[in-house]
């Protein structure tokens, strides 16, 4: 793999994972992890797992859709 883009998606999962644990809000958290998760993708396609790709790639934004739904009905109950 190209080394910048290794090292942009080494940052991305940096920033992601620090800013996960440091933040308490849910919504933040979870938008913290679809930061994190961006940066392993292209990890699993430089070990060409392009079907696991491409199920992370569907399944990853509509999961943190329908969390983040979930947790703004509990929040405003």
């Amino acid at each position: 793999m190209d080394e910048i883009i290794m090292a942009a998606s080494a940052i991305l999962i940096l920033i992601g994972m620090i800013s996960a644990i440091v933040n308490l809000d849910p919504f933040d958290k979870l938008i913290s992890l679809s930061i994190l998760i961006s940066g392993i993708f292209p990890f699993i396609v430089d070990r060409g797992l392009l079907d696991v790709a491409i199920a992370l790639a569907l399944i990853a934004p509509l999961s943190t859709v329908f969390i983040l739904m979930a947790c703004q009905k509990r929040a405003s109950s």
